[in-house]
């Protein structure tokens, strides 16, 4: 394993031999072993050059989804022998078939460490205990977030999900002060709290720091500040990545609210036009859908994968925290998209708008009912706990949209709960059309 100490505070200038080294072996490995990029590159050898590899194509999820149940359970994209698969994990399947996971020994330790390198840079330390609240049935978000959260020498519970009237009880008894899990279960909790727990305040719980991934929301300050307000706690994205490549390859740090991207050692970023393939530099101010290459991996190695997130690049210098590796923020998924009269509209953007009125729980979901294309984006927001719709305030939020997007939205004010609150991912849009 050519992983490196630290990896995250060496500059990517610093890094080159040790990145070319990784992916003159790399591509020697995939290119005799995986059956799926041989078809794919059809028989050619991969470029000796790491910044050669845009001659290569584009690998994609529809190509794994194709490649599974044609070799199950793996897909031919398997490089290391049945005997090699150390673990098996399944994605959450939240935008589409459910896939296998297989990682090898060696896959898992490099998968935790930069893991663990994520969770440290937002404000995860020994001494603290954080309460992980994803689920452990085989998506990677239990069992494996768990151990990169055990990296940064913290002590950390096992709670999953469910059962949280005995979450708030371990909370109160234990003295766990950080806890992990999605950034809309916190909702949850505060339903609990209210109904099961007469006089308490989600603030008493002692919560100081939320650990949040696999939805988007926080890059919105006043969704940040609402956790402040009502948990006097921090929140902190600690959590981005991609279940088929890492699970967790990027953080926020306490001086920056842009995500750190920590794997440079082991994993290669491009960043690409989502329309013409063009890559483009990373460097401030570049926006396009994100692509990624394993630098170390035995078990389902990809090369020039397509994410589907697409990101802008905030900055490329080293962080007062110390991490070298480039900062951005998602701007969201190619597949939740919603073009309206030219204007490219996702739900961080919608998210935005919505939070910014206190009449509205936050919560609020894109129904499209037809295909494309649409004249006008069409919101369901839902009313806060105890507050009433005054007649205007759906006039009022699309005159928000307006103004701060540009863009015509239908806004529809639902009551408050009409959402459920879940444990796990929340998809924002719903499309019912065929």
């Amino acid at each position: 394993m050519s992983l490196i100490d630290n990896g995250h505070r060496i500059a990517l200038k610093d890094l080159g031999s040790h990145r070319q080294a990784a992916w003159e072996r790399q591509g020697r490995y995939v290119a005799s072993n995986s059956a799926f990029y041989q078809r794919l590159w059809q028989g050619k050898a991969p470029p000796k050059r790491l910044e050669d590899l845009p001659e290569l194509p584009f690998s994609d999820k529809s190509d794994l989804r194709l490649s599974q149940p044609s070799h199950p359970p793996f897909g031919d994209y398997l490089a290391a022998p049945r005997d090699r698969v150390s673990r098996l994990h399944r994605t959450s399947g939240t935008t589409g078939q459910a896939m296998n996971l297989a990682m090898s020994a060696r896959d898992c330790e490099i998968t935790e460490t930069v893991g663990g390198r994520a969770q440290s840079l937002a404000g995860l330390r020994p001494g603290m205990m954080v309460v992980h609240c994803l689920n452990y049935q085989m998506w990677m978000g239990g069992l494996t977030d768990h151990l990169t959260l055990e990296r940064t020498g913290a002590t950390v519970v096992p709670f999953g999900v469910g059962s949280t009237e005995l979450l708030v009880r371990t909370i109160l008894e234990t003295g766990i002060t950080a806890i992990s899990c999605t950034p809309s279960y916190p909702a949850v909790l505060e339903r609990v709290v209210a109904d099961r727990f007469p006089g308490l305040k989600p603030a008493d719980l002692g919560l100081r720091l939320g650990l949040f991934g696999g939805e988007p929301g926080l890059d919105d300050p006043a969704f940040r500040q609402r956790f402040r307000d009502t948990w006097g706690m921090e929140p902190r994205n600690s959590n981005y990545g991609v279940s088929d490549v890492f699970c967790n390859f990027a953080a926020q740090c306490e001086h920056d609210t842009a995500l750190h991207f920590v794997a440079h050692d082991v994993l290669h970023a491009e960043v690409i036009h989502p329309d013409t393939d063009a890559v483009r530099q990373i460097e401030p101010g570049a926006e396009g859908e994100l692509v990624l290459t394993h630098l170390e991996r035995d078990c389902q190695p990809l090369v020039r994968f397509r994410t589907g997130d697409i990101i802008a690049v905030e900055a490329t210098e080293t962080c007062r925290c110390g991490c070298a590796g480039f900062r951005f923020r998602v701007v969201g998924r190619s597949d939740d998209m919603v073009v309206v009269r030219g204007l490219n509209m996702f739900p961080t953007m919608v998210a935005a708008v919505v939070t910014s009125f206190a009449e509205l729980s936050g919560d609020y979901r894109i129904v499209l009912d037809s295909p494309p294309p649409y004249d006008a984006l069409p919101v369901q927001a839902e009313l806060a706990k105890g507050r009433d719709d005054d007649g205007d305030l759906a006039r009022r939020l699309e005159t928000a949209f307006k103004t701060k997007l540009g863009a015509t939205a239908r806004v529809t004010i639902v009551p408050s709960g009409t959402f459920p609150v879940t444990e796990g991912k929340t998809k924002r849009v719903i499309r019912s059309h065929p």
